[in-house]
């Protein structure tokens, strides 16, 4: 479960693909309960600024390979 703010959830994501020499992440919204507005608001978030830091994160990394 990734929670925190979008900068937060971008280093999980890109330290968990790192560790894992993954290159992809597929995300599952399953969240009951959470109203529609909200929802969309994640996803916006996801979309917008989760996405491009998590793949601007490995490229910082010391070693990595652009």
């Amino acid at each position: 479960m990734y929670v925190g703010s979008p900068e937060a959830v971008a280093q999980e994501i890109a330290a968990h693909l790192t560790a894992l020499g993954a290159n992809r992440f597929d995300l599952k919204y399953g969240m009951g309960g959470l109203e529609d507005e909200s929802l969309m608001t994640n996803i916006e978030l996801y979309a917008t600024r989760v996405i491009p830091r998590a793949r601007e994160l490995p490229a910082q990394r010391p070693g990595a390979h652009a």
